[in-house]
């Protein structure tokens, strides 16, 4: 059994974050937790990047298996739940039309690789080429209804930003890779993380409906009060 030390994470990614993840001078850092597997995530997932350019925040990437959380918590989002799960499919429609990403619904969901995914994400957040990964596994998910974790979308997502498939489906699979997934899991559990995707600053947690409300002059934003939140704030990255 892997050992769920949070300090794993951080050894793994070598005492640091790779080079794309740290956090730039003179600019706030807010931690993205996210899972593969998560239908929301979609919508935090493909405007991340120009959140960043927008407003001067940088997000951390940080992976984690949102779905051992809920199977602890006894949640299945929408197994068995077709008045839900009809509610969801329109919900994430008309929030993707809202800002203008194309999306094809219903996806196939839930994944039947959904550790696979994840575990290239983990390897992908130590060489720092994660963002990438998730964006080009996302945009093959929603808009061209291949599920994340096998062919072809594994194979053509991981080509696309330059890597080769066998090379990273190897460490993937690897103990360390393991180890570091299951302590970024245990570190969700221990902040608090139910859900997928969660923005994390400080110890405050807000959910994608949420996230907005943190970045709100006057609504408890704290340290985020500035000109680059409030238009982190206005170009809806968390709505």
């Amino acid at each position: 059994m892997i050992a769920a030390d949070a300090s794993a994470t951080y050894r793994f990614f070598g005492a640091s974050l790779a080079p794309r993840e740290r956090a730039i001078p003179g600019r706030g850092m807010i931690d993205f937790w996210f899972s593969i597997g998560s239908l929301y995530a979609y919508l935090s997932v493909m405007r991340l990047g120009e959140v960043e350019r927008a407003s001067g925040i940088a997000f951390r990437w940080r992976p984690f298996s949102v779905r051992q959380i809920m199977i602890e918590m006894d949640n299945v989002p929408l197994r068995n739940k077709p008045v839900k799960a009809a509610y969801t499919w329109r919900d994430i429609e008309r929030r993707a039309a809202l800002y203008g990403l194309p999306i094809r619904l219903p996806a196939p969901y839930p994944l039947a690789a959904f550790d696979t995914a994840n575990r290239v994400a983990v390897l992908g957040t130590g060489e720092g080429w994660v963002a990438d990964y998730v964006r080009a596994t996302y945009l093959r998910w929603m808009q061209q209804g291949q599920e994340p974790g096998i062919e072809p979308n594994l194979g053509d997502s991981l080509r696309e930003i330059g890597q080769d498939p066998a090379r990273v489906l190897a460490a993937a699979g690897g103990d360390q890779v393991g180890a570091a997934y299951a302590a970024a899991t245990e570190e969700a559990r221990q902040l608090g993380i139910f859900g997928s995707p969660t923005f994390v600053v400080g110890k405050e947690l807000f959910g994608a409906t949420t996230g907005s409300t943190m970045l709100s002059p006057g609504r408890g934003g704290g340290p985020w009060r500035s000109r680059r939140a409030e238009g982190c704030k206005r170009f809806g990255a968390f709505d």
